[in-house]
């Protein structure tokens, strides 16, 4: 703001929030106080606080349309609450068009897939649970000529409770395994649902991986065998000729012709030449379910010792 004349630059003094909407100008060493337009309009938009980017509510649009409709000019209720002209003239006119004043909310942007092509994506998920998001994604603009992105294959599959997450891990046995196992131990246990992992309806099975000591060792009601331990990988051969031949045969000595000889369906011991050792022995063997540790006793043996 500049006056003419003898006159300097002009520089507008704030002194407080009371004489905000009067304004002063220093003309050397004195304040001269100004009435203008010009200057109402400068403080209006240059106030401190200013709420051009937040979202009216409705009890302060209402007071607006109160004010205007009392004969206040658009100028004056800016710079008393503190918004852009340009703000109020637009509620104004909104108010003066439709008599509404409330904010309308927008939908955004448009959905890029059609229900029936949210569908698509949740069938196919389920059918393949194995299909990563591009694999869908592909799948989908095949089949519907629709380009979607990853995230929003994230975003529909997780609108029906699809996410993305690891399988879990299990020991693969097939329905002949379920089967031989609970005709051999026909063991169940009461539970209600949802009490599958309680710990009273648990049977806790420790499981260990890589390289180490191998120790076997054979139990009956009232005695045992001696504890065979060996650092090697074990093979067929190794347990005919160290097990069978040095444990399980003299063991069967003692024992006589009701002696039931029980292990587990590892690869060596179901290899051809330990099943041509055990008939040559007259050794009878007890069948036994594949992937079944837990129902051998003498597994519950080692994690007591263990």
């Amino acid at each position: 703001m500049q006056i003419t004349g003898n006159h300097q630059m002009a520089r507008i003094v704030r002194h407080n929030d009371e004489s905000v909407r009067e304004g002063y100008i220093r003309n050397g060493g004195k304040e001269v106080k100004l009435f203008t337009i010009a200057l109402k309009a400068f403080l209006c938009n240059n106030r401190i606080v200013m709420a051009q980017r937040k979202h009216l509510d409705d009890f302060l649009r209402g007071r607006i349309i109160r004010r205007l409709e009392c004969g206040r000019t658009q100028l004056e209720v800016s710079e008393e609450i503190g918004i852009v002209q340009s703000v109020i003239s637009r509620l104004w006119q909104r108010f003066q068009d439709d008599g509404n004043v409330s904010r309308c909310y927008s939908t955004g942007r448009p959905r890029v897939t059609t229900p029936n092509e949210d569908r698509y994506l949740a069938v196919t998920a389920k059918r393949n649970r194995r299909s990563t998001a591009s694999d869908l994604f592909r799948q989908l603009s095949s089949a519907t000529g629709t380009t979607v992105s990853r995230q929003t294959v994230y975003r529909r599959l997780g609108h029906i409770g699809l996410y993305a997450r690891r399988p879990v891990r299990c020991v693969p046995l097939t329905a002949t395994h379920y089967r031989l196992r609970l005709a051999w131990s026909n063991f169940f246990i009461w539970r209600a649902p949802g009490t599958c992992y309680h710990q009273e309806n648990t049977i806790e099975r420790h499981r260990y991986g890589g390289a180490g000591w191998l120790v076997w060792g054979g139990i009956i009601l009232g005695s045992r065998t001696d504890l065979h331990v060996q650092s090697v990988t074990m093979t067929g051969h190794i347990y005919r000729d160290v097990i069978l031949e040095q444990h399980v045969r003299l063991f069967l000595g003692s024992i006589g012709a009701e002696f039931l000889f029980m292990d587990d369906s590892a690869r060596p011991h179901r290899a051809n030449i330990v099943d041509e050792c055990l008939q040559s022995e007259d050794i009878t063997r007890m069948d036994w379910p594949a992937y079944s540790p837990d129902l051998n006793p003498i597994e519950h043996l080692w994690d007591m010792l263990g």
